[in-house]
């Protein structure tokens, strides 16, 4: 009876040392396909991360190329023009471009380099429109040195171009002022087109992100049946 009992123990020994020793060896294994599988998923992502990085540097050095060709283009063009009237273009457009690529990476600009680049944007778009846009500003100096987002005042005028009718039977009347709050007010007349591309809205959005992100500020929309009035706040560096 003893070699009976020692029999069945030595038998449960051998098989619960048996699954023990297989459910190690499946562990194992296991593991070993879960860090293969990390390891190929890391390197997939890795993979995908240097060609995302790879075609936003590819995307940014187009961007720089294009402008620094066409400002030297310009710049070569002004000693070239043969009257002053196309000198003045010339080097109006050059300012144009030189802002752009001043303040293509900054978070902000001041007031008085934005009113700067604004004047010289805007002697284009009247050389193209001529008297069909009426354009004014009226911004006290002791306003200069705030800040707002680069670009902030080419997207509204360019959102105001694109959507109102501009005709010398109907001019657009474009107002840049200070109401002697530190803050800005891009006013336009409110003359929709009758047929027009539904807006996207992306650039007063990304103006609206940009005051969030910087500020916590919120730029303040208005629109009746005259005017489209857009306020934007006056930011300390």
């Amino acid at each position: 009876m003893p070699s009976l009992s020692n029999d069945r123990t030595r038998d449960v020994f051998f098989n619960l040392t048996g699954s023990a020793f297989i459910s190690v060896f499946i562990y194992i294994i296991i593991h070993n396909i879960q860090i293969n599988i990390t390891l190929q998923k890391s390197r997939l992502e890795n993979g995908l991360l240097k060609q995302a990085q790879l075609r936003a540097q590819l995307l940014s050095l187009q961007q720089q190329v294009s402008p620094h060709f066409l400002f030297n283009s310009l710049s070569t063009l002004k000693t070239i023009a043969p009257d002053h009237e196309t000198k003045t273009y010339v080097i109006q457009l050059a300012n144009v471009y030189r802002y752009l690529l001043n303040f293509n990476e900054h978070h902000l600009a001041s007031v008085k380099d934005e009113i700067a680049f604004m004047k010289s944007y805007l002697y284009i778009l009247q050389e193209r429109f001529e008297h069909a846009l009426q354009i004014s500003i009226n911004v006290p100096d002791e306003f200069l040195s705030y800040y707002i987002p680069p670009l902030s005042l080419q997207l509204l005028i360019e959102n105001a171009i694109k959507h109102n009718i501009i005709s010398p039977e109907q001019p657009l009347h474009i107002r840049i002022y200070t109401d002697q709050t530190p803050a800005l007010t891009i006013e336009n007349s409110y003359q929709p087109k009758i047929s027009v591309e539904e807006s996207t809205g992306k650039g007063l959005q990304n103006i609206k992100d940009r005051y969030q992100l910087l500020s916590g500020k919120q730029i303040e929309v208005y629109n009746d049946d005259d005017l489209f009035t857009v306020t934007l706040p006056l930011l300390l560096s």
